[in-house]
């Protein structure tokens, strides 16, 4: 720099003009030589001196007009990889640009048109539904994180998301979904507060938008090419301010091991034990179709839940077949309508520009056999119920997705059909538009 030479220049000076006002026949004694050396190697340590203190002023300044710049600069978006389907969890973003180190941000927003037939059971409707997430992820040190999670939907209904479009364009109800605090160390995982389920599950015992509340602990164990998964839950389901609380504690092993070069095999057991004491919290959305007598659940919920999933590679990375069988027996019920069975089939995937992922389930749910107000709201009957689904997704471009899902189903025993016709057969089409940054 400019600067730099100058004052390079201008320090220099004194001592030439010192080395230049010794008379030359005086050079020769090795006094005058030693003080000559001794004052140019003060003028040198000078001059290094302050060549470090403008080196350090020039590398602030220029973070200074770094920073300005970015301040005043247009925001980028930065890129992600899209989610892989149209009711995933979040995808993570690969960009940099403008992020703290350990902090991570995604989120989605889907836009959905749905449309509800039956024959004779209910009246057709046709609605418009937004979903918006946001979710951040702070890594405090190797071992404690913290994070949560913004979204749409009523903040009491715990298993879904969705805003349907109406009401004189009143705004969005927008809530704290998510927050907890993470340990990890080596295979040990631990949450507390109102996190991610961490349980093995589909759609029938668990809905994907439930995040417990408690703590929840998962430890994962190589064994060879296998790996084994122990999980943990205690979930405060209802605080009671006077008596005795509702809570669940649920426990979960899981195996994974591959079989020759294409084939992957899951194991999946779950135990989930509802102690239901105190139902003060509960509302309408939260008992569902469950029964109920005098205010009160009928039946227990002591779940013995078991699911498998063999999954094969042989044409290819972007066309996966997998198969997956889930049980669940209520071993609490007071009605013999206390077990179900979900089988899923699904070729492809939804993870790159181009994918594509087919989707088939069939179902069959007993009234009781598993505890509504945490399993899925995809359909109009909570349990009770026998149902077809299918499902094809398409990835256009990065970070978008594109989906279409048919649920035909009908009241499983007429029994228990409450309002509903007991052989009318109902349709539900979505359309499904998802955006991930």
């Amino acid at each position: 720099m400019t600067f730099r030479l100058s004052l390079q220049r201008a320090t220099a000076l004194p001592a030439l003009a010192l080395f230049m006002a010794v008379p030359a026949q005086a050079q020769g004694p090795a006094s005058h030589v030693d003080m000559l050396e001794r004052e140019l190697a003060v003028q040198r340590d000078r001059i290094a001196r302050l060549e470090a203190l403008v080196e350090k002023q020039s590398a602030a300044l220029e973070r200074l007009t770094a920073t300005s710049q970015i301040a005043t600069a247009p925001v980028a978006q930065p890129p992600v990889a899209p989610s892989p389907a149209a009711t995933a969890s979040f995808a993570r973003p690969s960009g940099d640009a403008f992020r703290l180190p350990g902090l991570d941000v995604a989120g989605d927003v889907r836009v959905r048109e749905e449309f509800n037939v039956s024959d004779a059971d209910t009246r057709t409707r046709t609605r418009s539904v937004l979903r918006a997430r946001l979710r951040a992820t702070y890594q405090i040190d190797k071992h404690f994180s913290v994070g949560g999670q913004l979204t749409t939907g009523d903040p009491d209904d715990p298993n879904s998301t969705d805003v349907t479009l109406t009401g004189f364009n009143d705004d969005l109800d927008i809530s704290l979904d998510q927050a907890w605090i993470r340990y990890k160390a080596g295979g040990l995982t631990a949450y507390a507060g109102k996190f991610l389920n961490i349980f093995q599950r589909t759609d029938m015992v668990w809905d994907g938008d439930v995040s417990p509340e408690g703590v929840g602990v998962s430890y994962s164990l190589p064994i060879g090419h296998a790996t084994l998964d122990a999980r943990a839950i205690y979930f405060i389901v209802d605080e009671a301010p006077s008596g005795p609380d509702s809570a669940m504690i649920g426990v979960q092993g899981v195996v994974q091991t591959p079989i020759g070069n294409d084939f992957k095999l899951l194991f999946a057991g779950a135990y989930y034990d509802y102690r239901l004491r105190s139902l003060a919290g509960g509302d309408t959305g939260d008992f569902r179709s469950n029964l109920i007598v005098g205010g009160r659940y009928l039946s227990d919920f002591r779940l013995v839940n078991g699911l498998a999933a063999l999954t094969w590679t042989g044409l290819g990375s972007r066309w996966p077949l997998m198969l997956t069988a889930d049980a669940v027996h209520n071993r609490g019920a007071r009605t013999a309508s206390d077990s179900g069975f979900n089988i899923e089939f699904s070729a492809g995937k939804a993870a790159h520009e181009g994918d594509w992922r087919l989707f088939y389930n069939y179902s069959q749910v007993g009234v009781d056999a598993v505890f509504a107000a945490f399993s899925h709201d995809n359909i109009g009957i909570a349990t009770n119920y026998e149902l077809h689904g299918l499902a094809v997704d398409y990835v256009p471009a990065e970070n978008i997705l594109l989906n279409a899902t048919l649920y035909h189903y009908r009241p499983l025993r007429s029994f228990y059909a409450g309002a509903n016709q007991p052989d009318d057969w109902l349709n539900r089409i979505r359309l499904n538009m998802m955006l991930s940054f």
